[in-house]
């Protein structure tokens, strides 16, 4: 999925889109996807100026997105602003490595557990093969 196939499954936009593509996807199991991350974030001004760190609430914002479109994708419901996904719960998240501009964020979702509309995933992010977060994320939609 391109970046325009992804906005038809999440209802983000600049700045906040952290998700630039999708390579794979299996139904009901796991979702890959990237992040190009560049020094134009807006986040890196403040993030430190001397050295720029992506935030890691950003980068299990990046697993979120990527868990999002998976259940869109899962659910066959395409993004609109009457439904929303919201956190309901993140457990074992863990920071191993910084995320720099000009690093590629890999990122690779997997469906734990799923009751009716809520599910838990293990995300990882990993750049260059080094993982930099791990995390298990548990959320919901809401029909606004």
């Amino acid at each position: 999925m391109d970046i325009h196939e992804i906005k038809n499954f999440l209802p983000h936009r600049y700045p906040f889109l952290l998700i630039d593509r999708v390579l794979d996807y299996k139904k009901g199991e796991y979702l890959v996807a990237k992040k190009n991350v560049t020094a134009n974030e807006p986040y890196f001004a403040g993030h430190f100026p001397h050295r720029p760190v992506m935030p890691g609430v950003l980068i299990v914002e990046c697993i979120a997105q990527a868990c999002a479109i998976m259940a869109s994708r899962d659910l066959g419901v395409a993004s609109s602003d009457k439904r929303i996904y919201l956190f309901t719960g993140i457990d074992k998240a863990r920071f191993k490595r910084p995320v720099e501009p000009g690093d590629t964020i890999d990122i690779n979702v997997q469906i734990l557990r799923r009751i009716r509309n809520m599910w838990k995933c293990a995300g990882q992010a990993t750049v260059a093969g080094n993982i930099c977060c791990t995390a298990e994320l548990m959320f919901t939609y809401k029909d606004l």
